[in-house]
């Protein structure tokens, strides 16, 4: 069996359950609701407080979508119970960011600021601090939508090697390279 589809998702208290007909299995908790479609030979079944991902034969395409369904629905019962929050810090001079209801507005050192409107599900705050570097908190429900949202962030400024600048998430190290005189002898 699959190590990871093998496993049971334990339901929080005030998480609500539903697998339809069709397949459709929605998630209700504190934060929100989610739904995801789970593929026609996969049974999903919830028995009391534990939910339980299985399959039907040993092939190698249900082996591999056992896992995978059992990791979005864990992925959508932590979604709407905790949420996830992703956090980038936008390392540049002159680099700054403004949240204005829905459309992040970004200056990157290009010659025009950058308007992104962001989904409705995504709540996104700016911390900018004098003498620091402004920090991006992106927040949601939706672990997929919100790494997808934080990746087209950050490809706008990818970090450079050599100073070090661009978006970057909180905590990452960027592998620095010598220009080119630390060559010259």
């Amino acid at each position: 069996m699959s190590r990871i589809g093998k496993l049971p998702v334990n339901l929080p208290k005030g998480v609500e359950v539903k697998v339809s007909a069709d397949n459709m299995v929605s998630v209700k908790g504190p934060l929100g609701t989610l739904s995801q479609k789970v593929d026609k030979d996969i049974t999903v079944s919830v028995e009391g407080e534990i939910l339980t991902v299985l399959r039907p034969t040993n092939q190698p395409r249900h082996r591999s979508l056992h896992g995978l369904y059992r990791a979005l629905i864990a992925n959508m019962v932590k979604g709407v119970t905790e949420g996830y929050e992703t956090k980038q810090e936008l390392k540049g001079v002159g680099f700054k960011a403004a949240v204005k209801g829905k459309v992040l507005e970004l200056s990157l050192g290009f010659s025009h600021d950058i308007h992104i409107l962001l989904p409705a599900e995504i709540k996104a705050e700016v911390i900018a601090e004098k003498k620091g570097n402004p920090i991006l908190t992106l927040k949601s429900i939706d672990k997929q939508l919100i790494g997808q949202v934080a990746a087209k962030i950050r490809s706008l400024r990818k970090p450079e090697p050599y100073k070090g600048k661009g978006i970057l998430f909180v905590g990452e190290q960027i592998r620095r390279k010598a220009g080119k005189s630390a060559n010259a002898k």
